[in-house]
């Protein structure tokens, strides 16, 4: 067990552990807990019943599946949850707030997190330590540290976790990445990821008092108390620090993690962050137009932003790798291979959606089928998007240890690596 101060992180410790977690991604299928059958029914819990509906919905139409508990700090969302679990089940699921009450059901098999990315990783350790297997919503991590913890946490106990970056699992992405190692344009140099949405302005929050059947000191835990705003929950934390990592951690891990897929490529040399907060004079902490640009040493990446100005006209793909002979592009379930004319030569597609992700995390859990979004490949994505927002944060370039991952001589830097918790709730491993 160990503890890391947040506020003065030890780069020794760190890198120990950063090391443990990348030595980690070689290991083979995780062992079933002694006495688990292949065919065993698994029982979930899932916490957090915004996002967490469509884990529901994916659970109960495999075989097999039963959800039993469901877990949110808001009782407005638990009853449609109970409703739907029972109408398509037949039995009813237990309901709290406090996900411990989950990880102390010793039939619980699985926990699954839909949480709000302050709770990602602390979550996730608690249920590996009680056994539990883990489905996680990206990024996985509020931090660099976490990243580092929670990876360790999966290897210690030997639990299945995996990351909710769906598209690992969709055929035409598949056969994409599958295209691209092949060689299909050569060898690849570049990859460029674009996103845009039509954010509006959260306003000035002010002090109100809690709304009824909100459980804030439930929601909060474990990141440290902060009075009531009215313009946080339920989404708006995405864009301040102390619950959320911005568009880089909300979307841009989705296009990273299929950067990282594409490239072979795990911690970057360099990270530049150029942007700023430009459309409005609110809340908001994190940037809503920018990009990001990471060096890999023989191949680079970036990813461009524009959340409060849609930029239709554009008509840009989500990702695109360029390579010698051409240039492989991701619309969606689909792909687009092109020639250094342009002319489309072969394009692909397939369906998109939940289901076989969570499909092959019961596979890994019953029969050792490999995860396609095993927690220490998910957090390469997660902590180039950290490294991301540490440059925007501090305004200067990032010097990164490529087998490591860790920053270079930069002490500003190494303080944004953790957090702080609140008292009780070190994630320990």
């Amino acid at each position: 067990m160990f503890r890391v101060d947040a506020t003065s992180p030890s780069r020794r410790a760190f890198l120990r552990q950063l090391t443990a977690a990348s030595a980690g991604l070689a290991c083979g299928p995780l062992l079933l807990r002694a006495g688990e059958s292949p065919a065993a029914r698994l029982r979930v819990g899932v916490m957090g019943l915004s996002r967490g509906m469509a884990h529901v919905e994916a659970f109960l139409s495999l075989p097999n599946v039963e959800v039993t508990w469901l877990c949110d700090a808001a009782e407005q969302r638990v009853r449609p949850a109970q409703e739907r679990v029972e109408a398509r089940s037949g039995k009813p699921a237990r309901v709290t707030a406090d996900v411990r009450r989950i990880l102390d059901d010793q039939e619980v098999d699985v926990l699954a997190i839909a949480a709000p990315n302050h709770w990602h990783a602390p979550a996730t350790i608690l249920a590996c330590a009680a056994g539990k297997h883990v489905f996680v919503e990206k990024p996985g991590s509020h931090n660099l540290q976490e990243a580092a913890w929670i990876v360790e946490a999966a290897r210690k106990y030997r639990r299945q976790v995996q990351l909710g970056t769906q598209r690992r699992s969709w055929p035409g992405v598949r056969e994409m990445i599958e295209r691209l190692h092949g060689g299909v344009v050569g060898p690849v140099r570049f990859a460029r990821c674009w996103y845009s949405a039509t954010r509006g302005s959260i306003g000035r929050g002010q002090p109100a008092p809690i709304p009824p059947g909100l459980d804030y000191l439930q929601w909060q835990s474990p990141a440290p108390d902060r009075p009531y705003l009215d313009n946080v929950v339920h989404y708006n934390w995405h864009w301040r620090w102390h619950w959320g990592g911005g568009e880089l951690a909300n979307n841009d891990v989705h296009a990273l993690d299929l950067v990282c897929w594409g490239l072979g490529v795990s911690h970057p040399t360099r990270v530049v962050y150029n942007g700023g907060r430009y459309h409005f004079d609110d809340d908001q902490e994190t940037p809503d137009t920018g990009v990001a640009t990471f060096d890999f040493g023989p191949c680079g990446a970036s990813w461009d932003h524009s959340s409060c100005l849609p930029r239709r006209e554009e008509n840009l793909p989500f990702v695109a790798f360029y390579g010698d002979g051409g240039c492989v592009t991701n619309r969606g379930g689909g792909y687009q291979i092109h020639d250094l004319q342009g002319k489309q030569i072969e394009s692909g597609t397939g369906p998109g959606g939940d289901r076989e992700h969570f499909e092959n995390f019961v596979d890994a859990i019953r029969n050792g089928t490999p995860l396609h979004a095993e927690i220490g490949e998910g957090q390469k994505a997660a902590r180039l998007c950290h490294l991301g927002n540490i440059a925007y944060r501090t305004g200067r370039t990032l010097q990164v240890d490529p087998a490591t991952g860790a920053i270079r001589d930069d002490a500003a830097a190494m303080k944004l690596v953790g957090r702080d918790y609140r008292q009780g709730w070190t994630p320990r491993v």
